[in-house]
């Protein structure tokens, strides 16, 4: 997966630390803005897993540490609620400024309550996703409710949240106590998915069906049966990531996948994404795309990767043909190529060079199993006949025409 480290400066001039989640062999679309549970970081296995799960259905995913936490600077125990919601704010300003405008807010628990919070407040967003979000804030007093009167009275306090130590000072309960998630969703106008499961010890599903009865449509909800809070089972992760991107395409215009129509045996398209290039051969799609040292982005192998490829799989399947054939005892057969362009006084072959250097392809090949010295010369013999070696070898007629 393509994954970026980077650092963006919040409302309070503080750095957040954050971690931009790509896709693996294309330009991001549409952009998601990620929202941790309340304590957590974003390298959550459950965050990480539903982030990977986006970019590889075409989503920018940005993943960020709120102040105070994780990788990020400040001290939690200056925090609120309110500092959550200006650094999912500073966040969908850097993506705005630096890649694309968010479309879609993800928010897991407490962060579940702040994406829907900031989604009237960021014009690009088109859709907004909870998982076992609260249908108040407030909800996550019970954490440390056993100190919640000694914060108060002496306005701050140590308390223990999932085995770790945090300082909560009474401004951050009456900052929760402030806030009232219904009118905010009394006025919210963007789709909006509630996953939630019945069997959260956390935050109990009561709080989705809150949300969902408040919510005007188009909202959907979704029971993420047997899934704890934090989504410690991969599965679950993965399900919610896979979910949520289907999900959210139907309200976020994604660009159409160009279906090639190849009147010819294979077609190659090139659209914006640089060098990018959608192939299609016979009825099997392949991507190729130049390395980021000559202004690609490396999305696919190299025109010449696939002449090399050609030449190793046509080797391989005409050593496999031959050996059973003769019923060798062959187990594994492995063609290893690299290539070069050499200078042709490096050669003996110069007919067909033009200027001074050759192409030269290096095949290394590998075959195991229980073969005779013979046996071996044999099959290096036969390699030299595959079709592919062939064609390589002898002059090659290129008709080009302009289709009209």
């Amino acid at each position: 997966m393509n994954a970026k480290k980077i650092h963006f400066t919040g409302k309070s001039g503080q750095k957040i630390a954050a971690r931009l989640e790509l896709p693996p062999n294309q330009d991001a679309q549409e952009f998601v803005l990620f929202a941790h549970c309340f304590t957590c970081n974003k390298d959550l296995s459950a965050v990480r897993n539903i982030s990977r799960q986006l970019a590889s259905s075409g989503f920018g995913v940005l993943r960020f540490d709120f102040t105070g936490l994780g990788e990020s600077e400040g001290e939690f125990a200056d925090t609120n609620f309110s500092n959550n919601l200006d650094d999912l704010i500073s966040a969908a300003d850097f993506l705005k400024q630096n890649f694309k405008a968010p479309s879609l807010l993800v928010g897991h628990s407490l962060g579940g309550a702040a994406v829907l919070y900031i989604a009237d407040k960021i014009p690009s967003v088109s859709a907004v996703a909870t998982i076992g979000a609260p249908s108040q804030p407030v909800h996550v007093k019970h954490l440390f409710a056993n100190e919640e009167e000694n914060i108060i009275l002496k306005g701050s306090a140590e308390v223990n949240i999932g085995g770790r130590p945090f300082t909560i000072q009474k401004q951050f309960i009456e900052d929760l106590e402030n806030r009232d998630l219904e009118t905010v969703l009394k006025s919210l106008r963007k789709a909006i998915l509630i996953l939630h499961s019945p069997q959260d010890q956390t935050v109990s599903i009561n709080n989705a069906a809150e949300i969902y009865n408040i919510a005007f449509h188009p909202k959907s909800f979704i029971s993420l049966d047997g899934a704890d809070h934090l989504l410690s089972k991969v599965a679950d992760s993965l399900y919610v990531g896979e979910v949520i991107s289907s999900w959210a395409k139907r309200y976020i215009p994604f660009p159409e996948d160009k279906k090639l129509d190849n009147p010819l045996h294979g077609v190659a398209h090139i659209g914006t994404e640089k060098y990018a290039t959608q192939i299609k051969v016979g009825k099997h799609y392949i991507l190729a795309d130049e390395p980021e040292s000559v202004g690609g982005k490396d999305y696919g192998p190299t025109p010449y990767d696939f002449v090399m490829a050609g030449l190793g799989s046509c080797t391989a399947i005409t050593l496999k043909m031959y050996a059973d054939h003769k019923k060798l005892d062959v187990e594994d057969i492995y063609v290893h190529l690299e290539h070069d362009k050499i200078h042709a006084d490096d050669s003996s072959n110069t007919e067909n060079s033009s200027n001074g250097k050759i192409d030269q392809f290096r095949r290394v090949i590998e075959v195991k199993g229980n073969l005779t010295d013979e046996q071996k010369e044999r099959l290096l013999q036969i390699a030299n006949k595959c079709p592919v070696h062939k064609t390589l070898e002898q002059p090659v007629k290129v008709i080009t025409e302009l289709k009209s």
